[in-house]
């Protein structure tokens, strides 16, 4: 018998829930974030015209016009970002945030 150590280490936060899923984009309103890698400038006019040729009436806020998420930076200014992009979302009217553009 061979005892194994994981070089993983455990969990150090707990997983939290997510918001339940749109039924449906038509007419909504969201927002892109972007984290400043991988090409963003390319991909999201990609997705986003996709996206409105296929919700009609669906309104999309460029991720030029929120904070870039950069995940190079203190743990506080991360939170600080995050909130501030969280209360911009909520000011320009966003029913759902595109995230996660990357690897």
């Amino acid at each position: 018998m061979y005892r194994v150590l994981t070089p993983l280490g455990e969990p150090t936060v707990e997983a939290a829930s997510v918001a339940p899923r749109l039924p449906d984009l038509s007419g909504k309103t969201i927002g892109e974030i972007w984290n400043g890698s991988f090409m963003g400038y390319v991909t999201f006019p990609i997705i986003r015209e996709l996206l409105q040729k296929r919700y009609p009436g669906l309104r999309v806020i460029p991720y030029t016009e929120f904070p870039v998420q950069d995940v190079h930076c203190s743990t506080r200014e991360q939170l600080e970002r995050v909130d501030a992009t969280v209360a911009l979302a909520i000011e320009k009217g966003c029913d759902a945030l595109i995230t996660g553009n990357g690897f």
